[in-house]
């Protein structure tokens, strides 16, 4: 029994204890003063890049919160890059431009779908900014969000800024509060990464680059366009950040196997993108990113597999031990329970998408997001988006 309560600790620490000071150290972090330089008067020329594909559903609204940007209009363009949508997303786009001539509105058309990334690096050719801002179609932006979060990048240190996202419809279901409280820890997360070097991850909500720091999407194929290309920046000597002010709306499944799909998709481009950073970490082509890349890596590749172990071995010790079920009662304090149920779908999720890397499940290289019922006129209006 001392054999198996020794192999039980070890893969207990080994799942639990570095998540646990990485989140300790990086909430500490977190309240540091922000370390670089901001300057209000920075007004670069940007591009506003939006991918779509068959958006037709979203995209005029769209369309219209990023008309109310209070960003100068005449160091603005707006890039539409399409991937052959088979709905009617490049003609509402057309007939917008047409209504709103004051809006420097640019249209590409790709002629197959080749993926996110690809439409990206195609719209990126043909951009004219000095700042490259990226969006997905059903995420929306307060009017002032290129005016706060545009001075960070005045520092010549800083190559690239991303923006928190908060949830619509945090208030619908328990699985959305749950949802919005994951991201409120996963944003102060980033926050401390940044403020101590670098953060790789970054949302497709809001992500701005500096053009000369940008050389591509995706650079090492991850299959992400957003955490795959932040590593790049940094290896150029930028840094990449998560600007509180860059805050940014998006929705999310309100039911839990809606939440799951999302999740699981989620996890699955992370292991990919780390599984890469890995073999290049190992290769010795990670240097200045290294700092971030390690404590990631242990993270999402090597304490989902520890906890798996030490999960089988707890239910193993419970069932040899019963009277152990008393500690289950502290699930009874809120807090105590979030984070018991998140960490233990959060590594059962990650641990699945090992597998699904391993084994080569392949998912669309540009799934549609399953829940867009919250984004109507109504609710996008109350939120003074549109």
């Amino acid at each position: 029994m001392v054999t198996f309560l020794v192999v039980w600790l070890f893969f207990g620490v080994l799942a639990l204890a570095p998540p646990a000071f990485i989140y300790l150290y990086m909430k500490h972090a977190s309240k540091a003063s922000w370390p670089t330089k901001i300057d209000g008067g920075y007004l670069p020329k940007i591009s506003v890049v939006i991918p779509t594909y068959n958006e037709s559903e979203v995209i005029t609204y769209k369309l219209a919160n990023t008309a109310r940007l209070s960003y100068p209009k005449d160091s603005m363009e707006l890039v539409v890059v399409d991937s052959n949508s088979q709905d009617d997303t490049a003609k509402i786009v057309k007939d917008f431009s047409a209504q709103n001539p004051n809006l420097n509105i640019k249209l590409l058309v790709e002629q197959e779908r080749c993926g996110k990334s690809h439409a990206l690096n195609y719209a990126l050719e043909r951009c004219s900014g000095d700042v490259i801002v990226v969006s997905d179609a059903d995420c929306f932006w307060p009017s002032d969000i290129l005016n706060k979060a545009v001075p960070y990048l005045a520092d010549p240190a800083v190559g690239a800024i991303g923006g928190p996202k908060t949830l619509f419809n945090a208030k619908q279901t328990w699985i959305t509060r749950m949802e919005e409280d994951y991201l409120k820890s996963a944003n102060m997360l980033r926050l401390g990464e940044s403020i101590t070097a670098s953060t790789l991850f970054f949302e497709g909500g809001f992500s701005a680059f500096k053009r000369q720091a940008l050389e591509r999407f995706d650079p090492y194929k991850t299959g992400s366009d957003d955490c795959g290309t932040v590593l790049n920046v940094i290896e150029k000597n930028y840094r990449a950040m998560l600007v509180r002010d860059a805050l940014f709306y998006s929705s999310f499944p309100a039911s839990f196997m809606g939440k799951i799909s999302v999740k699981l998709r989620r996890t699955i481009q992370l292991v990919r993108v780390f599984s890469k950073y890995l073999h290049l970490l190992l290769q010795g082509k990670v240097k200045t990113a290294r700092k971030t890349v390690v404590p990631n890596t242990l993270l999402y590749l090597v304490s989902p597999v520890a906890f798996i172990i030490f999960l089988f071995l707890s239910i193993y010790l419970l069932l040899s031990y019963p009277a152990l079920l008393l500690f289950f009662t502290l699930l009874l304090i809120p807090q105590v329970r979030f984070y018991f149920y998140e960490i233990i779908e959060n590594n059962i999720l990650l641990f699945l998408s090992l597998l699904a890397v391993l084994f080569g499940k392949k998912f669309s290289v540009w799934a549609k997001p399953e829940d867009r019922l919250w984004l109507t006129k109504e609710n996008l209006s109350f939120y003074d988006l549109i």
